[in-house]
């Protein structure tokens, strides 16, 4: 579970190499995998990437089937020039900012549990506002090489 503590970051704008996912956001693994396999064809693979997903939609309120979220990875340097996009990858920017950062600790199955607490109380106490921007998650080790209750996410609410 969340260590339920919440660092503010400053973080600057960012481009990120994404690929959309429709559906329930336990199945955006299948969108990272479609997007490896396209980064692995270009060598653009490395040690350095960041993996993301962006997502869009409140799923208490939004269907299943109908949620919105993006696969993603950030390249140490994207340069649109260097690296040809087409579907179904697409370049994603992510807006810079103030946001809210807590870091998640165990399996994907349980982050539910950590939006629902940093929504839910934390930002009603924090005084503080969310922004209209989409939530993005960062993901600091993968299920390839790491036990469920070691994975790491860190959760980014943007803030007003």
């Amino acid at each position: 579970m969340t260590t339920r503590e919440v660092e503010i970051r400053e973080v600057p704008a960012t481009q990120v190499l994404t690929i959309d996912h429709k559906g329930s956001y336990m199945q955006i693994g299948k969108a990272f995998d479609a997007l490896m396999k396209w980064l692995a064809a270009r060598d653009l693979l490395s040690p350095d990437i960041r993996m993301v997903g962006i997502f869009y939609d409140d799923p208490g309120v939004v269907a299943e089937a109908e949620l919105r979220s993006k696969a993603g990875v950030i390249l140490p340097r994207l340069v649109e020039a260097e690296v040809e996009v087409a579907a179904p990858v697409a370049i994603t920017a992510v807006r810079g900012g103030t946001y809210a950062v807590p870091r998640h600790k165990g399996p994907y199955e349980d982050i539910a549990a950590a939006y629902q607490w940093l929504y839910g109380e934390w930002l009603a106490q924090s005084g503080r506002e969310a922004a209209d921007a989409p939530a993005f998650e960062e993901y600091l080790n993968t299920p390839q090489d790491t036990a469920p209750s070691e994975l790491v996410t860190e959760i980014y609410l943007p803030l007003v």
